[in-house]
């Protein structure tokens, strides 16, 4: 592939902005009554991704989690300042279907207006925590409809121990559901035969080797001409935050190749085109509702 047709094809950037200590493996072992007690680190490890962003001419999407804009507003405003788009990550980063719907609600709304407060633009976007919009909590998405948001990216069509809906459609497509339209945009992946195997960013970018994201990615852009979404936390790029006492895989996963990550982001920077989602989403063509995911959910 030459350089005209890597950037043929512009893919979405994106940033989950939450700390170190509030990743879902670590529920249970930090208790949410204790964050405000942890030592800080996502506004350092979110100042070096923009400085890396405005160094490679790239904007992107920084779905920020509510707590995090709630007590570090300008954090928020340095994001909106720098010409990205500020989007949602929730408020208090619950996995979706461990929530009532009452509660999913209140989190939402409450992560939409301190996003907007602090950035004065309108928050359009949601990124669940962990991809946990699956079959048991499709209700979420009625109600993201219901509090303004135009479009979701909490899908992953996989198959996964903890989220992950493998039948859903792999590209941007249009939700109808009893509350209204969505648009959906599912995490990225590379379909192998009956199977998609994941290239859009997290742990498989840090944990695979560098080729097979540069692989998947070009492969989606060049043969099916389609976009991919690509995402990182900011703590991926900080191989000194403070190590938490947990199990084997959860270690693995968390932990795994940190000090490579920056490096291969910087790299990926380089290789491929990258803006905003609202921008992508301009720029492609809808897939056609899937009749599987516009069905009522019942509560």
């Amino acid at each position: 592939m030459n350089a005209d047709d890597r950037h043929a094809i512009v893919n979405a950037m994106t940033v989950d902005v939450e700390d170190h200590f509030q990743v879902s493996v670590f529920d249970g072992i930090v208790p949410r009554r204790q964050w405000a007690e942890m030592e800080s680190r996502v506004a350092a490890n979110t100042e070096r991704l923009l400085a890396m962003f405005q160094d490679a001419g790239v904007r992107a999407t920084f779905f920020v989690l509510g707590w995090v804009g709630e007590r570090i507003p300008s954090l928020v405003q340095r994001i909106a300042a720098a010409g990205h788009e500020v989007a949602s990550h929730g408020y208090a980063h619950r996995l979706v279907y461990d929530q009532l719907p009452t509660d999913f609600r209140e989190d939402v709304r409450r992560a939409k207006q301190v996003l907007e407060d602090a950035c004065g633009q309108p928050v359009t976007g949601y990124r669940a925590p962990s991809y946990s919009i699956t079959p048991r909590s499709l209700w979420a998405l009625d109600i993201l409809i219901e509090e303004g948001y135009g479009y979701d990216t909490s899908i992953f069509p996989i198959h996964h121990d903890r989220y992950g809906i493998p039948l859903s459609p792999r590209h941007a497509w249009c939700v109808r559901r009893p509350a209204g339209t969505l648009i959906e945009v599912p995490a990225s992946t590379l379909a192998l035969g009956h199977v998609n195997l994941p290239i859009g960013g997290g742990g498989y970018f840090r944990i695979l080797p560098y080729g097979w994201t540069r692989f998947g990615i070009a492969h989606v852009n060049s043969v099916e001409q389609r976009p991919v979404v690509f995402y990182i936390h900011p703590w991926e790029i900080d191989p000194g935050q403070p190590s938490m006492a947990v199990g084997w895989l959860g270690r693995f996963r968390h932990y795994r190749n940190l000090d490579k990550t920056e490096t291969r982001l910087a790299r990926l920077l380089r290789d491929f085109s990258f803006a905003p989602m609202r921008n992508v989403l301009r720029l492609i063509e809808l897939q056609p509702s899937a009749p599987m995911l516009a069905l009522p959910y019942v509560w």
